[in-house]
């Protein structure tokens, strides 16, 4: 199927599913809180203290989604719109804590390398800016090594590491399976910041990926 069909078919199930939830067919509201709890418990993790924290404000949440579906134009997707609502409601809540910093400017920072400079050769090197020692390929390891506790510890660990913007980017893009457009609307940052913040985030994981497997 094409991407342009594939889309299609998206948007017709998304009008269905609108049409149940603006009738008040409890089942269509079930299968949207099924579908989109977990990524937005990920977000809402990102702005306030606690999980317990983060469960309240996405029951909030859906409250504003409930309270706004006649409201809703069809601008968007309906999982962006959802979003946008989440996130202003953390916003709103972690602003409460004290805890909270406003995502704009927590813009990347130009000059911070996405991977250590010392990875490459200087420029008195016969090959300037290659790889002094290049990264090991993954993908020849068996599937048991890459599917390791082990592994995925040291992914987690990571991710958990990384500066807010760059975690809350690579949550949402590699572990909710969020799509750049959503991740910009929801988040109110460019095409060009959300690319850079996803790319730094996943070399640091790829960083700390190759020094797990390359010891």
């Amino acid at each position: 199927m094409t991407e342009a069909a594939l889309q299609g078919r998206t948007a017709t199930e998304e009008t269905a599913l609108l049409e149940r939830l603006r009738a008040g067919d409890e089942r269509a509201f079930e299968e949207l809180v099924e579908r989109h709890y977990p990524t937005m418990l990920a977000v809402a993790r990102h702005y306030v203290s606690s999980r317990a924290v983060a469960e309240e404000v996405v029951q909030e949440a859906w409250l504003g989604v409930l309270n706004g579906l006649d409201r809703f134009e069809g601008r968007s997707s309906l999982k962006t719109w959802i979003l946008r609502i989440l996130v202003n409601t953390a916003k709103t809540r972690g602003a409460r804590e004290a805890r909270t910093v406003p995502f704009a400017s927590l813009a990347p920072d130009g000059d911070e390398p996405a991977v250590g400079p010392e990875r490459f050769r200087g420029a008195d090197d016969p090959f300037p800016g290659h790889w002094r020692a290049y990264p090991g390929n993954w993908q020849r390891l068996p599937d048991e090594a890459l599917g390791a506790r082990e592994t995925l510890g040291v992914v987690i660990a990571t991710i958990e590491q990384l500066p807010p913007p760059q975690r809350l980017v690579i949550t949402m893009r590699d572990i909710q399976g969020c799509s750049s457009e959503e991740v910009c609307e929801a988040l109110d940052v460019s095409e060009g910041n959300q690319r850079v913040l996803l790319h730094r985030a996943r070399s640091k994981v790829r960083s700390a990926l190759e020094r797990h497997f390359d010891g």
